[in-house]
């Protein structure tokens, strides 16, 4: 197909994919809140509920993590770094992992990171919202609602190559061989 061509066809199916977006935020709207519990987690101050990740917003995004192990995650993470002042205009933002506080405290800094982390090692967060399986943990995020004393999760949805959440894959798209087996790694020469 020639250039102009796969262009023009392109540009059609993006526009479906805006249509079907849209489609998205109508049901999104109409949801259903799942009320959960005030999680206690660690933190590198001390340990910290769910309901004082909030602050002063209504909105809380929780990153699921896996940790420093993962390149994956950290590449995400690289990129949430970028954007979280757009978002925290918005909504509270955290990220949460199985790593200790201060194994979190240490990774963050040399990556630069700015966000808020917390660790939910032995507690049941993870795997009640879905991102602990067969033994290990999955990537993810979970949007909460504060309504009072009351906490609601409204949306969640999980983290994998090719996702909607990290701008690189959709780069790679662009690229007629996609990413074409690439990984992400910890650093590049």
């Amino acid at each position: 197909m020639e250039y102009r061509e796969t262009v023009t066809k392109l540009a059609e199916y993006r526009q479906k994919i805006g249509e079907l977006r849209d489609k998205m935020r109508e049901l999104q709207a109409d949801v259903e809140p799942e009320e959960v519990q005030d999680y206690a987690f660690a933190s590198t101050n001390g340990p910290v509920r769910l309901s004082e990740l909030f602050g002063d917003k209504q909105y809380l995004f929780v990153i699921h993590n896996m940790g420093a192990s993962c390149a994956y995650c950290t590449m995400w993470a690289d990129g949430f770094n970028g954007v979280l002042g757009h978002l925290a205009d918005r909504a509270a933002f955290v990220v949460s992992s199985p790593d200790d506080p201060k194994a979190q405290g240490k990774f963050a800094a040399g990556r630069g990171w700015k966000f808020r982390m917390v660790s939910h090692r032995g507690t049941e967060f993870a795997g009640d919202m879905g991102y602990r399986r067969d033994n290990g943990w999955a990537p993810g995020v979970s949007v909460f609602r504060k309504e009072g004393k009351r906490i609601l999760r409204v949306s969640d949805a999980g983290l994998g190559p090719g996702d909607d959440f990290c701008n690189v894959w959709h780069f790679f798209d662009l690229i007629p061989e996609g990413a074409d087996g690439w990984r992400p790694r910890f650093s590049y020469t």
